[in-house]
């Protein structure tokens, strides 16, 4: 007589694992249907709608309409001027959002902590009231003598102030899990700080400092209230586009309104899509070469 065939016992955590439809386990680790469908509707409202809104009223007057408004001569002058601040103040926050980051991370000082903490001030501070210190600051008053009000260096000012945390704030955490034995290698064998900086340290800091260099511009492009009342809304020369919407909204022209924010729209889009698009090629090409 042959033996009786034993059958395993379940382990203890098959047996745990409750049996679900069509006796798949209940747990995964995904996310539900219900969590999708919520997060979709929650962007739908919050985003698409009034995006979608804004895009159907800027057509309100058929494409004609809406391209003589964005080709006015008022409009692109204040899209110009819009375009090429935030540009600058883009470039100028990388620099100096780079070194900020890298002190705060690689150097010890007095006040490290202070100085940490008010990084993050323009974010908690409305723009309004940045607005109005640097005007008693730069203005007509100014107790250190230097009037800048209704300039374009004012506006590259208060752009500057209110977007430098976006590149600080990208920076600091891929410098704090830097591993820094590689660094220490590289000076061994002989290299340079400079080398030592541009061929291992920067390639590792490029997909950060592009996402907080796109997200100061876009930040800048959109601005209204830093700039109010320091720059002077003057058109042709310091007039940026929020100040230029405002101005149609109260002339009761609301589709040239819609269409010059569907450009600004646009424009963030084009602008974030190219730096994603060249940190994944980054970020790629680091993984290739690792």
């Amino acid at each position: 007589m042959s033996a009786p065939v034993v059958k395993p016992a379940a382990s203890s955590a098959e047996s745990a694992a409750p049996g679900g439809f069509l006796g798949r386990s209940k747990t995964f680790s995904g996310v539900s249907p219900l969590g999708i469908g919520v997060a979709w509707l929650w962007l739908t409202v919050i985003v698409l709608l009034p995006l979608a809104a804004i895009t159907v009223q800027s057509f309100g007057d058929g494409w004609s309409g809406f391209w003589d408004a964005v080709t006015d001569p008022a409009a692109l002058d204040s899209l110009r001027i819009t375009v090429l601040v935030s540009l600058l103040v883009a470039v100028i926050n990388v620099l100096f959002g780079t070194l900020i980051a890298w002190v705060l991370v690689r150097d010890e000082f007095p006040g490290k902590g202070f100085v940490n903490a008010i990084i993050d001030l323009p974010f908690a501070l409305p723009t309004i009231v940045a607005s109005l210190v640097l005007l008693s600051l730069y203005g007509p008053n100014s107790p250190i003598d230097i009037r800048l009000n209704a300039t374009q260096p004012a506006l590259v000012i208060a752009l500057t102030f209110v977007t430098l945390p976006f590149v600080v704030r990208q920076v600091q955490p891929v410098l704090l899990e830097l591993d820094r034995d590689v660094e220490e290698a590289a000076a061994v064998l002989g290299a340079s700080n400079w080398v030592t900086f541009t061929k291992i340290v920067l390639p590792a800091l490029l997909p950060a400092i592009l996402t907080g260099a796109g997200l100061a511009f876009t930040r800048a492009i959109g601005e209204f209230g830093s700039v109010v009342l320091i720059g002077g809304n003057i058109p042709g020369e310091t007039q940026v586009a929020s100040q230029y919407i405002q101005q149609q909204i109260e002339v009761d022209q609301p589709v040239n309104a819609a269409a010059v924010s569907v450009a600004l729209l646009f424009i963030a889009f084009v602008a974030l899509l190219i730096l994603r698009v060249v940190s994944r090629r980054q970020s790629v090409r680091e993984e290739n070469d690792q």
